[in-house]
């Protein structure tokens, strides 16, 4: 699962004698927990739109509750790709820092 990638993926990189370098480390640890976030958000996303959207669970849907979910996502998607423009910004912002 995701624990052995996730370990394996901390010596490689580094390269400088198996030295480890805190900052790609740190890099490492946030893109893992942005994609942890990401499927969440899917989940959380995919439960919202369908309870909201879908009166009677059937076989297949119909026109306005494809519609209903197409928006419903939309509009989720809208307000995650605001948060993730505005957190890669501040990254950015503490990469220059640094």
């Amino acid at each position: 699962g995701m624990e052995s990638s996730f370990g394996s993926d901390f010596g490689s990189g580094g390269g400088g004698g198996g030295k480890l370098d805190p900052g790609l480390i740190m890099e490492q640890v946030k893109v893992q927990i942005a994609v942890a976030n990401a499927q969440e958000l899917l989940q959380r996303m995919t439960d919202k739109c369908f309870r909201k959207c879908i009166g009677k669970p059937g076989g297949a849907l119909d026109n306005s509750e494809q519609k209903c979910i197409a928006m419903c996502m939309d509009r989720y998607m809208d307000s995650w790709n605001t948060v993730s423009r505005a957190y890669n910004s501040r990254l950015q912002r503490e990469r220059a820092n640094m």
